[in-house]
Formats: structure tokens, C-alpha cells, sequence
């Protein structure tokens, strides 16, 4: 396992924050300040200076609530309203969600929220089960969710290829953004969200090896490349996997 990416949108603190924590590695959030460090300074005067901790594991991720006061929500984007609630003074609570909202009780008209992609879930083939002892059974090479929203940017990314079967232009995260608007999991898909789960599918799904050295939007684009040319050489997105998306001509106001 690779590891888990937190990631701290714009607004919660002064600027966007990403966090890659490996097995056994911490990482604290809260207001701060300068005799309490905190990787994630979430900037809202209702938080503690050090109001909880995440910790990385080899399967799965805890959460620690360090407040004395105030219980945390952890919410499943993905799911049909899932959330665990995290109580004051918990300690390593395991969150089994592969995509997770961390929300903060706050006065804000909008949620103090922070977002943490799991570990990488493994599922068996599914050709194999039943087959044998588990020690002889085959895991699948790339283990996707087809459910997740991080399926759907990707099979969005592959769009091109599939249906026109001939090398285009991979679309731009706004253009996957446009794409999946009408989608009812992304009504409220953000551009950023995209690049999260994009970095997500390249680092954590299919560990795609970028070069060093590469500028910013240079690694973006290759990246971007890279995912859909290992996705579509491997099969893991195909035709069938289309139906997934909204209806082309509704994403296209005025055909």
C-alpha cells in the first residue's frame, strides 16, 4: 500500500493544501500556532489549535479527535449518506471509506471540510473466488471502484478514444468537469475535485511513474496522458463503461 493523499481545499485555510502520508506516518490539524505546528491549519476560530490527527496505515486510515468538545463528522461522497461520527477525545478511530469528507463543527455558512483518499481497497478476481486456497488466488493489478467518482473522471478522460477510436486530444479538466455536470454523483464537481482525483488515480490506482524535472503543467498534461494510455491499453476503461456517463446530447445544451 502506497499510502494516503489528504487534501485541504481553498478557503479552509489560506491556500490549498495536498498531504501524501505513508504507512505509519501522522499528520495534525487544527488552528495552530506558532508553540502548536500543525501540517493542516484549518483557519476558523471555533477549531482547537490542535484539534485532531490523521494516521496513515497499511490498509486503511484512524482519525483521533483531540477536541474536548466537539464530535467530527466523517461522510462517504461516494455512498447513499454514510457517515461515521467521530466523538471528543477519540483516539485512532479506523475510517473504512476509500474516499472520505472530514467535516468540523465551524459558524460558517459552508462546512469546514478536508478530504482523505484511502489506501488503495484490493479485491480479489473475480474469476477466482471460490477457486482454491486464498493463498493460491490472483488479486486484481488495479483495484477501481466502478462506483466512485474517480471512475467517472477517468472513463470521462477515456471518452475520446472510445468513440471515435482514433488518437484525440485528452480532455481538460474543466471539459470533465462540463462533462459530468448532469451526472447526479457531480453536481457539485469542481475543477479541483477533478485534479484530486486525477492525482488520486495516478498515484494511488495505477502508480504512474512521471520523470522528475517536468514543470507544473507539464506534469499535469503528462499525467492526464499517462492514466488514459494505461487505462485504455490494459482495458480497465471500455466501451461498455460509457453507459456510466450522462447522455452525450444532454451534457450539450442546445442540440
Amino acid at each position: 500500500m502506497s499510502g494516503i493523499l489528504v487534501h485541504l481545499p481553498e478557503g479552509s485555510s489560506e491556500d490549498a493544501v495536498t498531504l501524501r502520508l505513508g504507512p505509519g506516518e501522522r499528520a495534525r490539524f487544527g488552528r495552530g500556532s506558532a508553540r502548536t505546528p500543525v501540517e493542516l491549519r484549518l483557519g476558523d476560530e471555533t477549531v482547537s489549535r490542535l484539534a485532531g490527527e490523521i494516521h496513515a496505515t497499511d490498509d486503511h486510515w484512524q482519525l483521533s479527535n483531540l477536541s474536548d468538545t466537539h464530535s467530527y463528522l466523517v461522510e462517504n461522497p461516494e455512498g447513499a449518506g454514510e457517515y461515521l461520527r467521530v466523538p471528543p477525545r477519540r483516539i485512532g478511530a479506523p475510517i473504512p471509506f476509500e474516499f472520505s469528507r472530514v467535516v468540523l463543527p465551524s459558524r460558517r455558512e459552508t462546512p469546514l471540510s478536508f478530504q482523505v483518499f484511502a489506501p488503495d481497497h484490493v479485491y480479489l478476481d473475480a474469476h477466482a473466488l471460490g477457486r482454491g486456497s486464498w493463498e493460491s488466488r490472483t488479486m486484481t493489478a488495479y483495484s477501481l471502484d466502478e462506483t466512485a467518482t474517480y471512475f467517472l473522471v477517468l472513463v470521462a478522460l477515456c471518452e475520446p478514444w472510445l468513440r471515435d477510436r482514433s488518437p484525440a486530444a485528452v480532455p481538460t479538466t474543466p471539459q470533465v468537469v462540463e462533462r459530468l455536470r448532469l451526472h447526479p454523483a457531480c453536481a457539485r464537481l469542481t475543477a479541483r475535485a477533478v485534479s484530486s482525483h486525477l492525482d488520486y488515480l495516478a498515484d494511488e490506482k495505477l502508480r504512474i511513474d512521471l520523470p522528475d524535472g517536468a514543470v507544473r503543467a507539464d506534469r499535469r498534461n503528462g499525467k492526464r496522458e499517462a492514466v488514459v494510455g494505461l487505462a485504455l491499453k490494459f482495458g480497465i476503461v471500455r466501451e461498455e463503461h460509457l453507459a456510466l456517463l450522462p447522455r452525450p446530447e444532454a451534457a450539450a445544451p442546445g442540440r
